[in-house]
């Protein structure tokens, strides 16, 4: 494996860290989403391919990149995933993967065998009746139900909840008091603008809104952040797990980024915001070198937010095409 420094950007950034998302569709149709739906027996011609996959990580993973997070849309929907993971678990890295959790079970074996054990689940509320509304699906028993499963098999469990007004924000103490004797880590996400989103700052829930929150209940203390967290960690005293926000929106956190994506349909982004691609899955198939498009991406990489001001005329994918 190579060093990592064909992988640092003009700011001195090294990257270690590949998100890749394996597919755009999921089996939840949130109010919020723009996702396509149901699962995938075949994945669409222009998506990367099981040996695809396993072939652009290879390169990835030869530049330096020690860390990969499997995202979507919801990545277990595809049909082959199985096939994925095992390919993948192959390659000297570090495992992760993001998922809304309903078909975790059927997967705890695999992740246990190539020693993936970093599980965010996503989880925008607590209330059955809620996440039905939220989601349009009737799945609530049966992620909080995985969610059980995992904390028995000792997964490292975090729980991804956006934080929006009129939403959500008066669960906030409900996702802490659930530290109180699990050994989950929530993860309270700032509403970021992405396209067909409908972002408008008035429903962005902040940072000191949820801290403030909390600490009005809660005796909590700061703990400390590890290089390239992008969340700053917290726990109420006494509790088991611990909570964070990601403030993308009131605090970003660019400067110590260590992070690049795939997209589904193969293309590398430098940041969630960036508004340029580089098409590696057509010049792997072409069978170019992709090494030097990965490296000149890296490099075109901006100081903050993609070069972009957050608002609700960015220019981006939707989230979903992007990959969670």
């Amino acid at each position: 494996m190579t060093d990592a420094n064909g992988l640092t950007d003009n700011f001195g950034r090294a990257h270690n860290y590949l998100r890749v998302s394996l597919t755009d569709a999921c089996n939840f149709r949130c109010q919020y989403c723009v996702a396509s739906f149901g699962e995938i027996n075949h994945p669409s011609p222009h998506l990367m391919q099981a040996d695809e996959i396993e072939g652009i990580i290879q390169i990835f993973s030869e530049l330096g990149i020690d860390r990969v997070r499997f995202t979507g849309g919801e990545p277990l929907v595809r049909k082959d995933a199985l096939n994925i993971f095992n390919k993948v678990g192959k390659l000297p890295l570090k495992l992760a993967i993001t998922t809304n959790g309903v078909y975790l079970d059927k997967y705890l074996e695999c992740f246990e065998e190539i020693g993936l054990r970093s599980i965010n689940v996503s989880l925008d509320t607590l209330n059955k009746d809620k996440f039905k509304e939220i989601t349009r699906v009737d799945a609530f028993s049966k992620v909080i139900g995985n969610i059980e499963k995992l904390i028995h098999h000792h997964f490292h469990v975090k729980l991804n909840a956006v934080v929006m007004k009129g939403m959500n924000e008066n669960e906030v103490c409900d996702f802490v008091e659930l530290t109180r004797n699990l050994p989950v880590h929530v993860r309270f996400i700032e509403f970021m603008p992405f396209k067909g989103n409908e972002w408008d700052h008035e429903k962005v829930y902040t940072y000191k809104e949820m801290i403030d929150q909390v600490s009005a209940k809660y005796d909590i203390e700061k703990l400390q952040d590890n290089p390239h967290d992008t969340a700053k960690k917290y726990q109420a005293k006494g509790f088991a797990g611990t909570f964070a926000v990601i403030s993308t929106v009131t605090e970003p956190f660019c400067s110590d980024c260590n992070r690049l994506r795939l997209t589904a349909d193969g293309k590398m982004k430098n940041c969630l915001f960036s508004q340029t691609e580089t098409d590696l899955l057509g010049a792997y198939r072409r069978g170019e070198d992709i090494r030097p498009l990965i490296i000149q991406n890296v490099k075109s990489k901006f100081a903050m937010l993609g070069g972009q001001q957050l608002s609700n005329e960015m220019e981006n994918r939707s989230m979903i095409s992007i990959g969670g």
